[in-house]
């Protein structure tokens, strides 16, 4: 079996129910405006909090008040919610909560993109155009970065640059795009025994060989490929190939599913592990490898997607990346590239089920999950996406919520 059963729980058969979607996206944004506590934003959700510090001031973009803050606006933008106030009027003091956060965390990562301070400048720019000048400074200054990944190194860059060309339409930010690509194309080694390349991460004190879609080599593809007409024809040609050629070597196949170990040289536990999870696992590649041009990779995204509905929601909870709602938007992701009802009806039955987990995980603790990759506001954009049809992972597919980016 490609997936460990223990790690997933049946799903539950509810029909889609449109107004009680609506209902659940608007109370999770109405908690979200009513318990943030000033300068100290969120309570950190038990399952969130790490350390001896049993109530953090948590301020990134993948789970604290920066990405509260993103799914706040973005879900506004989009027409989903109307908001009690403009939460990013403060965006300074945002600024420096993360810094302090990133002085006793993180030391010297300000440039990455899911936990520094690249995605509230971001934020911020489209209010304060000067603010572009520091955003290209920190993109350049993280382009050798030895995490080669989403969450800390240069690939995280990468999709920032993507954003903001798309946004603003500057070749600054193109040529920021094309360096990082150029870049991470340098980096790249070869594995003799899986004959693809593949790229080493040196994360917290080791060194890895990721695949996945946070920290891994499909973290890399997802930016390459959505913006590849910044590259021209010939570079984008060799990256095509180079991608094409890693996912459909390292596939671990067994009837008509597929799956992937996190890492290329994992040890015998790791793999063990049999994750099937948008970071690590099938969904995080249908999800980053779903707007690859051409058919070459069908068989494996679809057969991806079957891994995913054949295991079920997660055990984890409702959340985005390791949660149901990220292996949803596999559903999702599908249902944009073959048009296929069958995906959009799999990724509304995971909506559901979703609903029930975050339902029954406030009532377990006595609060609701204030975050958006580990938390109730990215499930709210996913509920959100499964309303309109439309895959747009939070911050990956999109970062501006009213169409640019």
């Amino acid at each position: 079996m490609l997936y460990d059963p223990l790690r997933h729980e049946p799903l539950q058969t509810l029909p889609w129910n449109e107004e009680r979607v609506r209902a659940a996206i608007r109370a999770i944004a109405a908690q979200a405006e009513a318990n943030c506590r000033g300068r100290r934003y969120w309570p950190v959700h038990p399952l969130d909090r790490e350390g001896i510090d049993s109530d953090p001031v948590e301020t990134p973009l993948y789970h604290g008040a920066a990405g509260v803050i993103w799914a706040l606006h973005y879900l506004e933008d989009c027409g989903a919610v109307s908001l009690a106030r403009d939460w990013l009027h403060d965006w300074p003091a945002l600024l420096d909560a993360n810094r302090a956060w990133l002085a006793s965390n993180a030391p010297g990562e300000a440039a990455s993109y899911l936990m520094g301070e690249v995605p509230i400048l971001m934020l911020a720019l489209r209010r304060n155009p000067q603010l572009a000048p520091e955003l290209e400074r920190l993109l350049a200054a993280n382009r050798l970065h030895p995490a080669r990944e989403l969450m800390w190194g240069a690939p995280g860059s990468l999709l920032a640059a993507s954003f903001l060309h798309e946004a603003t339409g500057e070749e600054r930010w193109a040529d920021a795009f094309r360096a990082a690509a150029a870049t991470l194309w340098s980096q790249l080694a070869w594995s003799e025994e899986h004959g693809c390349a593949y790229w080493t991460q040196e994360l917290y004190g080791r060194q890895s060989t990721y695949l996945d879609a946070v920290h891994g080599f499909v973290a890399t593809a997802l930016p390459l490929i959505r913006s590849r007409h910044l590259l021209g024809q010939q570079a984008w040609a060799r990256w095509r190939d180079c991608i094409a050629n890693t996912v459909r070597k390292t596939a671990l196949r067994e009837g008509g599913q597929v799956n992937w170990h996190p890492q290329l040289a994992g040890t015998e536990r790791e793999n063990a592990k049999k994750l099937l999870q948008f970071c690590h696992g099938a969904p995080g590649f249908a999800i980053g490898l779903a707007g690859f041009p051409g058919a070459e990779l069908d068989d494996l995204l679809l057969a991806a997607g079957e891994t995913t509905w054949a295991a079920g929601p997660l055990a984890k909870g409702s959340n985005l990346c390791h949660g149901t709602a990220g292996n949803g938007y596999a559903f999702l992701a599908l249902y944009g590239r073959t048009g296929d009802p069958l995906w959009l009806a799999r990724a509304r039955a995971f909506a559901m089920h979703a609903l029930v987990q975050c339902e029954r995980d406030a009532n377990t603790y006595g609060q609701w999950r204030y975050s958006l990759w580990t938390g109730d506001l990215g499930l709210a954009v996913y509920l959100w996406d499964c309303l309109r049809a439309r895959a747009q992972f939070p911050t990956l597919d999109v970062f501006y919520g009213d169409g640019a980016g």
